[in-house]
């Protein structure tokens, strides 16, 4: 059985992170400048250390240092004196990067079908109606096997929808320009903020964050979300795709000794800021759910009522540092977060809440049995890892020296929606033409009297001649649809990549 994580300590008393319980999900809270950073990165060497791959966002650039060694900080050797840490070293952890805008590390990206209509809803911004006729058109595509890969694709679609939506009424419902061109201009804002490099190939393979290094350590893969974090409904959308996709993706694991994977949110309100309900519903399901993936999620907030309740009660490992209270918002934050600890009755929980110092925290574990432990007042173990950012030189070693190195660097562009409905485009008149140099009228008997000569102009044609025509462009098209979705279905094989 894996040994208990040693978190934090209250005087001689160690508070253990047990890791079968670990997949129980965690949040660490605390104002700005409290030391949620400097927890977060703990629990993340000791869950590596156990061989537990971690994920998390580096919001504001401070994780990258995680990859060196510690030392020469006087505070982290005063804390190692202060807590009787023995067997405390400096020690390197094993480190991904990752970045959407492939700078910071391994590019990230996704494709469109893959995000799916709800979460791209949330990420534009749409309102009810304009989410209902965006997924219109993902069923379109997904009907006629076209792929949607990236921006271009799903801008094509779009357009497309608008200018067959006569065609489309009967089977899919109404199809509003008004809509759709409200839809294209938030693709346009979404691109501006540089988010066309998410969408595309290669695709990130999350098997990729399960990784271990040659030691058994778990991988820790840092996401560098400075400049994504500029785009907070990108930054959102993108990480609770990434939770979906592992809650969807993993099998059932039942009870482990330790996690399969940790997933720590950083700046957790931004999932839940203006959510609308069903997106709601979905976060409470993947959370609750997850667990038995052998998951476990940690948010990291300021305030703890930036959670809500249904998915705040799934949260059983508690690290809370130090909260303000000069609003009535912050007063009422202090008894929420009072109220959701087992009570120690040496420990003034709503007092002490606002007197702790920098890397001091109220912290409850849950036990071996699923039950919190009465809180207690610590202080919390300091990383062995460097505290703060790695100059550019050191990421990019640590960059180049991935396994990974070089497989996401080159993206591909193979075809898909954009070049399936331009190739349409482009046969259409070659199409028409052939119709008007082919002799119906030799084929089925030209009507008596008819003009034929080019002084005359082109005659009207006759009602057998009209129905012969339309005849041969329904055939050719349907016929043309049923090729195409054979071909990809037989290359794909079905309509997501897999």
């Amino acid at each position: 059985m894996t040994q208990p994580l040693l978190i934090a300590k209250s005087g001689e008393t160690e508070l253990n992170l047990l890791a079968r319980m670990a997949n129980r999900h965690g949040l660490i809270a605390g104002a700005t400048g409290t030391g949620k950073t400097v927890t977060l990165q703990t629990l993340a060497e000791h869950f590596s250390r156990i061989g537990v791959p971690v994920f998390m966002a580096d919001v504001k650039g401070d994780l990258s240092g995680m990859g060196l060694a510690g030392g020469g900080n006087a505070k982290v050797e005063a804390r190692v004196a202060q807590l009787n840490l023995q067997e405390f070293s400096y020690t390197a952890s094993p480190v991904t990067f990752w970045d959407v805008f492939g700078t910071k590390g391994h590019p990230v990206r996704t494709t469109i079908t893959e995000l799916g209509p709800l979460l791209l809803s949330r990420m534009l911004n749409l309102n009810d109606v304009q989410a209902g006729v965006l997924t219109v058109v993902f069923k379109i595509a997904d009907d006629q096997g076209m792929l949607l890969l990236d921006l271009k694709d799903l801008r094509a679609m779009l357009q497309h929808a608008s200018e067959h939506a006569a065609d489309y009424i009967g089977t899919y419902g109404t199809i509003s320009a008004a809509s759709v061109g409200a839809v294209q201009r938030s693709l346009l804002q979404l691109e501006h903020e540089g988010a066309e490099k998410l969408f595309g190939e290669p695709a990130l393979n999350l098997d990729d964050f399960r990784q271990t290094d040659s030691q058994g350590r778990g991988m820790i893969n840092i996401l560098a979300a400075d400049t994504l974090y500029n785009s907070p409904r990108v930054y959102a959308t993108l990480l609770l795709w990434l939770l979906s996709e592992l809650f969807e993706r993993l099998p059932e694991a039942g009870d482990l000794d330790k996690p399969k994977l940790v997933f720590f949110f950083d700046e957790a309100h931004l999932l839940f800021n203006d959510a609308p309900n069903a997106l709601l519903d979905k976060i409470e399901q993947v959370v609750r759910l997850i667990r038995s993936k052998g998951v476990g999620v940690y948010f990291v907030s300021q305030n703890p009522l930036d959670i809500p309740d249904v998915v705040l009660g799934q949260l059983g490992n508690r690290v809370q540092h130090a909260l303000r209270a000069f609003t009535p918002r912050d007063q009422k934050a202090v008894r929420a977060a009072a109220e959701t600890f087992r009570a120690n009755p040496g420990v003034d929980v709503a007092t002490v809440i606002t007197e702790l110092g920098v890397g001091e925290a109220l912290v409850s574990f849950l036990d071996d049995h699923g039950r919190p432990t009465p809180v207690e007042r610590a202080f919390v173990c300091p990383p062995q890892s460097r505290i703060g950012p790695a100059t550019d030189a050191e990421r990019n070693q640590l960059i180049s020296s991935s396994v990974l190195f070089g497989h996401y660097e080159k993206s591909l562009d193979r075809e898909s929606a954009y070049e399936i409905l331009k190739r349409r485009a482009e046969q259409a008149p070659e199409q028409a033409d052939g119709e008007q140099g082919f002799d119906w009228g030799g084929l089925f008997g030209a009507g008596r009297g008819q003009e034929t000569s080019k002084q005359t102009g082109r005659p009207r044609d006759t009602m057998l001649e009209t129905v012969a025509k339309s005849a041969a462009r329904t055939i050719g098209s349907e016929l043309g649809r049923q090729v195409l979705r054979g071909v990809l279905g037989s290359i794909l094989g079905g309509k997501r990549r897999r």
